[in-house]
């Protein structure tokens, strides 16, 4: 059988081709499954990049989430994000300073010219998630004050003599709040505490520094703390030293905190004081309405109605101070007792104010001060005036018990009530507002009763009655104390005691000086009343021989 060779040869080439295609297909198919292999590993990665990228948001962004997560305790999970946030594109923020640090050395950040942060190397160690770090991250960076808010937290309890809280209470110096946090861990109990310094542009600045503390229970906000921080100060700057890392701020002009043993003599020193005055005030109008029969002046009938309103008003804070021992809830006997306090406290600086008024026109006026039924119309103005703010304010509902936060040895607040204004509002704002112009008045009255005694001692001779130096000497020294004597007396009838009142946002011994000076201002007019009395059964047995000492006499209280 003959095979035809070309047959052969034509079937042999149609073999090689599909052989050749074959490995063509093969070789493309390879080609594109590496090409998908390829694809499909660039998307899983821009997958992951941008993933990533979502869950670390922007360091600009951290505070917002985190409020937007939990209002309550946002500082918990800021101290957490602020770690791992993605810092911003374009030049850094000059209020936020993010970036590593040698654990070995001490740390040094500086804040906008104003702050400056500096942190020992045992803080910095204390702060690695493990001891093969040798840098670790620091951050600091200001946040409003604003942020941060806190309130009360109320705990039940009954404390004689109501004050601020225990917390400190102030405004945060420039409304900015210095965050610093190192590493991963907590950083707290520091042997060696960092630094913080704050600059201001004034010296006359009253500054704490704190801290921001978390709340403890969930319906609860944080609030400012001064453990663990101590402040010191250094021309224009205020300089912390804590011993942990946290939210600082300085809480400038702060109230004074009154602890527990010091808010126990306040109290005593109050209702005994009180409690004289009462006395004495009684008492005093008693001698007035001696005086008044020997020598029927104007000044001594204004004396007895001031000693009336004072009387009043210190029985009466007595009275609605252990009322609430017994109170019952809508006592309409408290609500009555609050607005005899606060009638009698109006009544009392009315009062006072007609003192004032009555000076003026003794020492200013001098002539031509005739009023056809003077003192007619100074009691219809003394007694009528409180007596119809009383009324309106009780028919608005305005008085009841009225409860203050103090604080306790526990460290929380206790609550004091006393029969007064229900709360703190127009009413309240407006009788504060009264008392100060009444002793901003009567400052000036003053003012003028000192400068007339020293123009009538030094313009008539009053120091150089006597040839004889140590004679002229000796009575110069006793007129000086007369004088200072009477300055002091008009001082407590004019009620410029009440004006120490500034004092107790200043210092602890400030409270004091207002405690003790206006719990006893009975008393002292009581010694006023003495005095006048002694000097008019003087002037009855010895002539008055210095002009001057005639003119006082005449114009004096």
């Amino acid at each position: 059988m003959k095979v035809d060779v070309k047959l052969l040869a034509h079937f042999s080439s149609q073999a090689s081709a599909l052989q050749s295609n074959a490995a063509h297909a093969v070789v493309a198919a390879g080609t594109e499954t590496i090409r998908g292999t390829m694809w499909i590993t660039l998307i899983l990665l821009t997958l992951c990049f941008f993933t990533s990228q979502a869950k670390t948001i922007s360091c600009d962004l951290v505070i917002e989430d985190c409020r937007n997560t939990d209002l309550a305790i946002w500082t918990r999970c800021y101290e957490d994000q602020i770690v791992n946030c993605r810092l911003p594109r374009g030049p850094p923020r000059p209020d936020f300073k993010h970036g590593r640090v040698n654990s070995s050395q001490k740390a040094e950040l500086d804040i906008m010219n104003k702050y400056t942060v500096r942190v020992p190397s045992s803080a910095l160690q204390k702060s690695r998630a493990n001891t093969a770090e040798q840098e670790v991250l620091l951050v600091a960076t200001l946040i409003n004050s604003t942020l941060f808010k806190q309130t009360p937290r109320p705990s039940k309890g009954r404390a004689v003599f109501p004050q601020q809280l225990d917390r400190p209470q102030g405004e945060v110096l420039e409304e900015n709040v210095l965050f610093v946090k190192a590493g991963l861990r907590p950083v707290k109990n520091l042997s060696e505490p960092i630094e913080l310094r704050f600059r201001h542009n004034t010296t006359a600045i009253n500054g704490i520094c704190v801290f921001w503390e978390e709340p403890v229970a969930p319906n609860e906000t944080g609030s400012w703390s001064r453990d663990g921080c101590e402040t010191s100060k250094e021309g224009k700057e205020i300089i912390c030293h804590c011993s942990h890392l946290s939210f600082f701020a300085v809480l400038v002009n702060p109230n004074i905190e009154v602890d527990e043993d010091n808010e126990e003599k306040l109290s005593y020193i109050t209702y005994v004081g009180s409690a004289l005055s009462a006395l004495f005030a009684f008492i005093s109008f008693f001698i007035y309405v001696g005086q008044h029969r020997q020598r029927p002046e104007k000044a001594i009938s204004l004396h007895m109605q001031l000693t009336v309103a004072l009387f009043c008003l210190h029985f009466g804070f007595l009275v609605c101070s252990f009322w609430v021992l017994n109170l019952k809830e809508n006592d309409w006997v408290c609500s009555g007792l609050g607005l005899f306090l606060h009638w009698s406290l109006l009544a009392t600086f009315t009062w006072v104010a007609l003192e004032g008024f009555h000076l003026y026109l003794l020492l200013v006026r001098v002539f031509n001060i005739y009023v056809r039924r003077y003192l007619l119309k100074l009691s219809i103005l003394g007694w009528g005036l409180p007596t119809l703010v009383a009324m309106i304010c009780g028919i608005l509902g305005v008085y009841g018990k009225y409860s203050l936060q103090v604080r306790n040895s526990n460290n929380r607040n206790s609550t004091s009530e006393i029969c007064w204004l229900k709360r703190t509002d127009l009413v309240s704002y407006m009788t504060m507002g009264f008392l100060c112009l009444v002793v901003l008045y009567n400052s000036c009255m003053l003012l003028v009763v000192v400068f007339k005694m020293w123009g009538i001692r030094s313009g008539k001779g009053g120091y150089e009655c006597s040839s004889d130096w140590k004679d002229m000497k000796k009575e110069k020294g006793v007129r000086l104390w007369k004088d200072c004597a009477t300055v002091l007396g008009l001082s407590y009838v004019l009620g410029l005691p009440w004006g120490f009142a500034v004092l107790t946002y200043a210092s602890l011994p400030g409270i004091y000086v207002f405690t003790i000076l206006n719990s006893l201002q009975g008393l002292f007019v009581f010694l006023w009343s003495v005095a006048l009395s002694c000097k008019s059964r003087s002037e009855k047995n010895i002539s008055v021989r210095d002009p001057s000492t005639q003119k006082m006499t005449t114009t004096s209280f």
